[in-house]
């Protein structure tokens, strides 16, 4: 417990001295600006490669453990559909939130008569594009799994680790030398985590230093009032998330909350929920989650459950139209919101993904892709928000299903520190 409140510490200082080191290069020397940038960027690359190692051997090695010794393909088919069932009604809540924030606050308004009129800007930074609903169904089956293993892509490794997991439980007992040995493998590849950690205040300062080194902090007072209302509108998601876990675990959510607390500063230091992956399952494990079922729920919800990008996906494509003066009746804006909840899933591995899914949206209704200029300056510092809620989200939907299964032990912090996984 002592080393991970050290290491909260240790990210917290790198955050703090990120932000006063890009100031400095940013007024001091406006020139080297940029040249610093790309050198803070190559820390910041490095530590989240670093990570992208680590997680398909982690989610494989883990949810083939977990499912192999549940045993019992009925309890895997029940505890997908109970988790699909938490995850849908967390992308209506986040997807309508976003919607009501951004009808109440109108933060597009402000910009109206001061916003690029030419797309080009916006197309040559983002390359859209969007999986139809026949990509995104063959998107999910790996042709092969080696190749889905190269490309971080988690939800086809989730695919193969249920088939290879429930094949290992009908085996029997000569699967269980293997399933030992992918055992060890999983606890190799979270001692690998551990050392990976001690590189995160690195790269937090690496990161938030660069960014404010090349864009100042002047784009945060350009946009300050927008940005405000969206961490307002986060904020509120964060309530209803916590009161939603509140109503089944009790008081015990804040204790989750405290227990995931490093995985979330991660996410939000390095605008990267794929960061924080590992120490999130962590976390779960030591609030009292057992593996089993945090290594089948946690990377399905880095597909579809990424409450914080949903919420900024609606919330920002209608502040792009209200910013260009058109007015989208609510019939349109329920339709913008039912095809947001499709285009959203499946989108964690793409590179500015959130961004990727709006450009895709406001073609389909006549909305100007060049609005997307407007996000592009401040897209870092929003993504910090939605990644860390992204955490929350997830860790939530995983201990309430736990709890569905009678799967949350109630043990203290030293045996869970101790405990290892089943």
């Amino acid at each position: 417990m002592a080393n991970k409140n050290r290491l909260t510490t240790y990210i917290l200082v790198g955050l703090a001295l990120g932000i006063v080191a890009g100031y400095f290069i940013n007024t001091g020397y406006k020139d080297g600006a940029t040249s610093f940038a790309e050198y803070m960027s190559l820390i910041t690359t490095l530590f989240l490669r670093l990570i992208k190692m680590i997680i398909a051997p982690l989610v494989f090695s883990t949810l083939m453990v977990g499912i192999a010794r549940m045993g019992d393909t009925k309890e895997v088919g029940r505890v997908g559909i109970k988790t699909l069932g938490w995850f849908f009604i967390a992308s209506v809540l986040s997807l309508t939130l976003g919607l009501i924030m951004v009808n109440l606050f109108r933060p597009g308004d402000a910009l109206m008569g001061h916003i690029p009129t030419d797309g080009a800007a916006a197309a040559a930074t983002l390359q859209k594009s969007s999986l139809s609903l026949k990509e995104f169904i063959t998107h999910l089956v790996p042709s092969s799994i080696i190749d889905g293993m190269a490309k971080n892509e988690i939800l086809q490794i989730v695919v193969f680790s249920l088939f290879f997991g429930t094949a290992a439980a009908a085996v029997g007992k000569k699967a269980e030398p293997l399933i030992d040995a992918v055992d060890g493998v999983a606890h190799i590849m979270l001692k690998v985590t551990g050392y990976v950690m001690q590189f995160a205040p690195f790269a937090v300062f690496a990161a938030v230093a660069g960014t404010i080194a090349k864009s100042g902090l002047g784009v945060l007072q350009t946009y300050g009032v927008f940005m405000a209302e969206f961490y307002l509108s986060i904020a509120v998601l964060w309530a209803i998330l916590i009161f939603a876990g509140f109503l089944f675990l009790g008081k015990r959510v804040m204790k989750l909350v405290s227990e995931v607390k490093e995985p979330t500063l991660l996410a939000f230091s390095t605008a990267s929920s794929e960061a924080a992956f590992p120490k999130t399952l962590e976390g779960l494990e030591r609030f009292g989650v057992r593996n089993r079922i945090a290594a089948f729920v946690l990377p399905i919800g880095y597909s579809f459950n990424l409450d914080g990008s949903m919420m900024y996906c609606t919330f920002a494509a209608i502040f792009i139209a209200q910013a260009y003066g058109i007015q989208l009746d609510l019939g349109t804006q329920m339709t913008m919101m039912a095809v947001l909840m499709l285009t959203s899933k499946g989108m964690a591995g793409v590179p500015r993904a959130s961004l990727v899914v709006i450009a895709a949206t406001l073609s389909q209704f006549n909305i100007p892709e060049a609005g997307l200029v407007l996000l592009l300056g401040i897209d870092h510092f929003l993504d910090m928000a939605r990644s860390a809620t992204n955490v929350i989200g997830n860790s939530i939907a995983t201990a309430v299903v736990a709890k569905w299964e009678g799967e949350l032990v109630a043990t203290d912090d030293t045996e869970l520190a101790d405990r290892p996984l089943p």
